[in-house]
């Protein structure tokens, strides 16, 4: 599986070194027109199209095998092996550390996380005895500080 694996990284690395040199070779859009003219692109190796249609024919095919060289990567890395059990979520952290010096706590609330600032209890009321609730039941509006 290895040696597949290789191979098909290998093979994609030559595609592509390939198709940048390929693509940098070739003529641009605008270069056609001077070979109207007679600027001696007809004697060339491949004539006057011959070589817009073999530069652009044989991107294409490095193009094809470069695609093809990466989906086969992407299905050789879908790891399959390990059985799914939901969402990733789901699943505990593998080697998470363990918090270190952090007891629970016997509240139910989280500990505090090492480093963290203590926490402040909330300041009593100025008036204590506006605080209590009066005799009877009844509510009173609460007072506010002058």
């Amino acid at each position: 599986m290895n040696l597949i694996l290789n191979l098909v990284v290998a093979l994609q690395i030559l595609t592509a070194l390939v198709m940048i040199g390929l693509v940098l070779v070739q003529h641009g859009k605008g270069a056609d027109m001077g070979a109207s003219f007679g600027s001696g692109a007809s004697g060339s190796l491949f004539g006057a199209t011959g070589s817009a249609n073999f530069l652009s024919r044989s991107t294409a095919a490095c193009a094809a095998v470069f695609f093809a060289c990466t989906l086969a990567l992407a299905f050789f890395s879908n790891d399959r092996a390990r059985p799914s059990t939901g969402s990733v979520l789901d699943r505990p952290a593998i080697g998470a550390p363990a918090a270190s010096g952090a007891a629970p706590s016997p509240t139910g609330a989280p500990a505090a996380l090492p480093g963290a600032l203590p926490s402040v209890p909330a300041p009593a009321p100025a008036n204590s005895a506006s605080a209590a609730a009066p005799a009877g039941g009844a509510s009173a509006a609460p007072q506010l500080p002058k």
